[in-house]
């Protein structure tokens, strides 16, 4: 099998896993559910092994069959979701023909997407969805493992937060315009992800079709993307870790969290006061900014320079690539491009680049009494209870904060309140609408690894890339064959 990417570099474990599973899944079998694993930005098939190893030791050929999405892979994944989407949806599509012309009948579908994966993801549901796929195949079960769902904006205030925004949004072709949600989806003038959330749209339609819905969202640690976006949150429970107790999934401790009860107010711990809180949250002083600072004057000399040639010759090729994609002439396969073993290194390089930025953001929240006019419905700022996130803590809002809030904003004594992050009207509806589809979220924390973004996943063969191994163990003990 020819691979898009250059195996050489990688942990030979991973390799032998990789090409082990795909003997496996090429030989004859009885199996009539299809699962499909989707990787991330940057990523490639080999970053899912330890993921596919462990489906497949925990159910055998003749239950689920398993496909490794590949033609996304490396540089690839800059072409953003609507493409990305489209070439998966051509591997099933194909899958299933190869398939049944060796008389396996797949009846039961699963997809999970990791990262960017899960967005790209969610885009071919819509796809499968719109060409009937569901009328044949019953979807079952669907996750993501820390998937930007929001966006990577970080939040509205602050003058270094805008300069990110702005900057990070450029320099990844289409993917980064996406994922920083400045691009226009065809005509509809609205961001791709805005779209993806739309309760009218095929995407949540589709979505809503799975028996189960799941994510998984880093607390701590993810430099590629933070928890509210992640676990689809107004607010993020987890800032001030020594003031909370955390909740674990029997079984899953200290790794995998509850999430309908994850943090408890520690005991003797007096809560600030709204006002308090909101001033100490805002007093941050100039030091609190200077790890950017002093990131950004180290880096500029050599690290800008690379990053920016690489991103500007990714972006190029990528927009080659979607053009002659929309021409007609590519049949939705990349591996008609061939790169050299260089970009693989700069790549690298800028992965590191864009992860060490963006891990420096930090928090903003809404001022106190201004929750209720980011959107003109405040259900919106007041999830419903559920078996997710939006359940096991509350927003601080203005009508809580007087007192002067009926029924609906008493706070139970267990849980605990929290202000409000300062996304936008745009991200607060799109949680309202994930939050409808139904998701369980699992807040995960890793504490031996400080890249969690890929040890959530084992991403690699590392000793502290180990809790991961706790993570997906119970995403299986939760996966329905």
């Amino acid at each position: 099998m020819a691979l898009p990417f250059s195996l050489s570099s990688l942990d030979r474990t991973i390799v032998t896993a990789f090409r082990a599973m795909h003997t496996q899944s090429s030989s004859n079998c009885t199996a009539d559910h299809l699962c499909v694993l989707v990787h991330g930005l940057w990523g490639n098939p080999c970053h899912m092994s330890y993921m596919a190893t462990a489906l497949r030791e925990k159910f055998s050929e003749d239950k689920v069959h398993i496909l490794v999405a590949k033609e996304n892979s490396g540089s690839f994944t800059y072409d953003g979701v609507e493409l990305g989407g489209e070439r998966v949806t051509n591997e099933i599509e194909e899958k299933l023909e190869e398939l049944s012309q060796r008389g396996t009948h797949i009846r039961k579908l699963s997809i999970i997407g990791y990262s960017l994966g899960g967005l790209v993801s969610r885009y071919t549901i819509g796809l499968l969805y719109h060409k009937g796929w569901f009328d044949k195949l019953e979807p079952v079960n669907f996750t993501t493992f820390v998937t930007p769902h929001l966006g990577v904006r970080t939040p509205l205030l602050g003058w270094h937060n805008h300069i990110w925004n702005v900057l990070g949004a450029r320099t990844l072709s289409t993917s980064g315009r996406q994922l920083f949600m400045i691009d226009s989806f065809r005509d509809t003038g609205r961001p791709i992800l805005a779209l993806l959330a739309d309760p009218s749209s095929v995407f949540i339609k589709g979505l809503e079709k799975f028996r189960h819905k799941s994510l998984y969202a880093n607390i701590v640690n993810d430099r590629s993307a933070v928890f509210y976006t992640t676990g689809i949150s107004r607010i993020d429970p987890f800032v001030n870790l020594k003031d909370v107790t955390i909740n674990y999934v029997p079984g899953y401790e200290p790794v995998v969290i509850d999430g309908e009860n994850p943090v408890t107010p520690k005991e003797n711990h007096e809560e600030l006061p709204a006002f308090t809180r909101r001033l100490a949250g805002s007093s941050r002083t100039v030091l609190g900014k200077v790890p950017i600072g002093l990131f950004l004057i180290i880096f500029i000399p050599i690290g800008t320079v690379l990053f920016l040639i690489n991103c500007g010759v990714q972006s190029i090729r990528s927009r080659q690539r979607i053009r002659l994609h929309h021409e007609g002439k590519t049949a939705l396969s990349p591996t008609m491009y061939s790169f050299p073993l260089m970009v693989d290194d700069v790549r690298r390089t800028a992965e590191g680049v864009f992860e060490n930025i963006n891990s420096t953001q930090s928090q903003e929240y809404l001022p106190a009494g201004t929750e209720e006019l980011v959107t003109p419905h405040s259900p919106l700022l007041r999830p419903k209870t559920s078996r997710s996130l939006s359940g096991f803590a509350t927003e601080k809002t203005s009508s809580s904060a007087s007192g002067d809030g009926g029924s609906q904003d008493e706070i139970p004594k267990h849980q605990m309140e929290f202000p409000t992050l300062a996304l936008t009207p745009t991200q607060f509806s799109m949680i309202q609408a994930l939050d409808d589809v139904g998701f369980r979220k699992y807040p995960v924390y890793i504490h031996n690894s400080a890249h969690s973004h890929a040890a959530v996943i084992v991403r690699s063969q590392k000793k502290d890339f180990d809790e991961g191994k706790v993570v997906i163990k119970h995403w299986l003990n939760d996966f329905e064959a």
